[in-house]
C-alpha cells in the first residue's frame, strides 16, 4: 500500500488530511473514494467514481501546462487541455491564490463534494483531482466549447440545436435539483457554464458557487452574493437567500440568450430582460421571435412579481 498524498501547504487544514487519509493510493477504473468534510457535505449513501491523479500524470497530460493548450481563464482557476494515456481528452482546472489560503481549499473542496458526486448526460463529468503541489480537478473535455461561444461566434446555431440546447439543460438542472443524491444550487447558471459534445448536448459544468441544501431547508442564506450580473434572481442578489428558484430565474434568462441570441448584460451594460420588456414586449411586431419572447417574459413578470409578495 502507498502512502496517501497530502496537500502540500503550510495551512495544515484538517479537512484536507481528513479527506485525503480517505483516498489512499491513486485508484483503477473502479474507484471507491468519499468526502469527508464535515462542514458542507451531508453523508452520502454511494461513494462517487472519481480518482486521485499525481501531478506527474496532469503535467504529463497538459505537455507541462503550455500556454498554447490553455483554454480558459477566471478570476479564481485556469483551465488547460489536455490528453490522458488512455487517449481520452480532458480539461484541467487549477484553482488559483496563495498556496496557503484557507479559502481556496475550502472552495476546492465544495466544488469535489458537489460535482464529484452528480452523474448525469448533461452534468459534465467529473474524472478526478490532484492535489501534489497545487490544487486540480480534472474533467471531460469540450471540443465545442460553450454555449455562449456557439451563439455569438462567428457560426449560427440552428433552431433545433438550440431546442436540444435548452431541453438538454433543463434536464440537468432538474436533476441536480431533484434527481442526484444531493440536493445541489449551481448559482451560476449561464452559457459559457453549459458545454456542448461532439454531438451537440449540454452539460452543466463550473460548481465553483455550487451549494447543497440539505432535504429539509427551504433555503439558504448566502454571503457575499456572488455570481453574474443580469442572471441573478431578485431575492438573492438583495437578500442572498438561495434555492432551486436562484437556478430557476438564472435558467430563464439562459433561455431567453439562447432564443435572442443575445447576451445577459450587452455593451451599453443593459440587461436582456430590460431588451427583452422594451424591445419585444411592450412593441407590437409580429415577428415569431418576438411573440415566443413576449409570451416567456410575461410568464416570467408574473413569477418574480409573485416571489416578491412572497405567493409562492
Amino acid at each position: 500500500m502507498k502512502k496517501p498524498r497530502y496537500l502540500r501547504s503550510s495551512s495544515g487544514s484538517g479537512s484536507f488530511k481528513r479527506l485525503f487519509l480517505s483516498l489512499g493510493h491513486r485508484v483503477a477504473p473502479k474507484p471507491a473514494l468519499a468526502l469527508e468534510d464535515d462542514n458542507d457535505s451531508p453523508p452520502s449513501p454511494e461513494k462517487p467514481a472519481w480518482q486521485c491523479f499525481s501531478y506527474e500524470d496532469i503535467h504529463r497530460a497538459t505537455e507541462g501546462f503550455r500556454a498554447g493548450n490553455l483554454v480558459g481563464l477566471g478570476g479564481s482557476s485556469e483551465v488547460y487541455r489536455g490528453t490522458l494515456p488512455d487517449g481520452r481528452a480532458v480539461a484541467v482546472k487549477r484553482l488559483l491564490g496563495a498556496a496557503a489560503c484557507e479559502r481556496r481549499e475550502r472552495d476546492f473542496l465544495a466544488e469535489l463534494g458537489t460535482v464529484g458526486h452528480a452523474t448525469h448526460p448533461n452534468v459534465c463529468p467529473l474524472l478526478g483531482c490532484c492535489v501534489d503541489r497545487d490544487l486540480y480537478l480534472v474533467f471531460a473535455f469540450s471540443a465545442r466549447g460553450s454555449v455562449s461561444a456557439c451563439l455569438h461566434g462567428e457560426s449560427v446555431m440552428g433552431w433545433e440545436a438550440r431546442y436540444g440546447v435548452a431541453v438538454g439543460t433543463a434536464r440537468g438542472l432538474a436533476y441536480l435539483h431533484k434527481g442526484c443524491r444531493r440536493r445541489i444550487i449551481h448559482r451560476d447558471i449561464k452559457a459559457s457554464n453549459v458545454l456542448l459534445t461532439d454531438d451537440l448536448q449540454p452539460q452543466i459544468s463550473d460548481f465553483g458557487l455550487a451549494k447543497w441544501l440539505p432535504t429539509e431547508w427551504t433555503h439558504r442564506a448566502i454571503a457575499p452574493i456572488e455570481g453574474t450580473f443580469g442572471c441573478l434572481a431578485p431575492e438573492y442578489y438583495t437578500h442572498g437567500i438561495v434555492d432551486e428558484k436562484t437556478d430557476v430565474f438564472a435558467f430563464g434568462v439562459f433561455l431567453l440568450e439562447v432564443m435572442a441570441g443575445r447576451k445577459p448584460v450587452d455593451g451599453t451594460h443593459r440587461s436582456l430582460l430590460s431588451w427583452v420588456r422594451r424591445t419585444c414586449v411592450h412593441s407590437f411586431t409580429s415577428h415569431p421571435l418576438s411573440l415566443l419572447l413576449r409570451n416567456c417574459t410575461v410568464v416570467i413578470n408574473k413569477q418574480c412579481e409573485r416571489r416578491r409578495r412572497g405567493l409562492c
